[in-house]
């Protein structure tokens, strides 16, 4: 009889954030945003949002990951706010939260998930392609798409008003129901 060793039990849970978390949220995004890799937002925002992440919680309690699902549009949403902390990258938290949130918009019908990452590698790894300069939206919706100000919309567009805000990051987008395009 041969015995298979059992994966390893994660180190953390997953779930959802809450009021009370924006604090450690906004600690886990401060070292990402001084080395200009995420950007810093007002507690406002992340409160505004609060529905919107997922955390990584360490068994002490600590939170060491978060991430963010906006829905965009009805057949498009954007991972945002992926940050784990320097401690516990590479021990698969960014991992268990873009597979939490991917499941999550195909739960709510989303059919692309954009994100804007300097980890290429990274979101590759988890079936995501650098977009082509088109949005891949029809005229109809990207009319509607540019009345919004979410600042989200205005980079999945493309628009030049993002320019100077953008980080030189790629724009990468997966497909969850295959590529239903034309």
């Amino acid at each position: 009889m041969t015995e298979t060793a059992a994966a390893p039990a994660q180190p953390f849970t997953l779930r959802r954030a809450r009021t009370g978390d924006v604090a450690a949220i906004k600690r886990l995004v401060a070292p990402l945003a001084e080395r200009r890799i995420l950007i810093s937002k007002e507690s406002v925002a992340y409160y505004e949002a609060i529905q919107e992440f997922r955390v990584a919680e360490a068994p002490d309690g600590e939170l060491v990951g978060c991430g963010a699902l906006h829905v965009m549009w009805e057949d498009l949403a954007e991972i945002r706010t992926l940050a784990a902390a320097d401690t516990w990258r590479g021990r698969g938290v960014g991992h268990a939260l873009v597979e939490q949130l991917l499941q999550e918009a195909h739960d709510v019908g989303v059919q692309r998930v954009f994100c804007l990452t300097f980890e290429v590698g990274f979101f590759e790894r988890h079936g995501f392609e650098v977009m082509a300069d088109q949005s891949g939206v029809d005229p109809e919706v990207y009319s509607e798409l540019l009345r919004s100000h979410d600042e989200g919309v205005a980079e999945f567009l493309d628009l030049a008003r993002v320019k100077p805000n953008t980080l030189g990051n790629t724009r990468m987008i997966r497909w969850l129901h295959g590529r239903a395009r034309e």
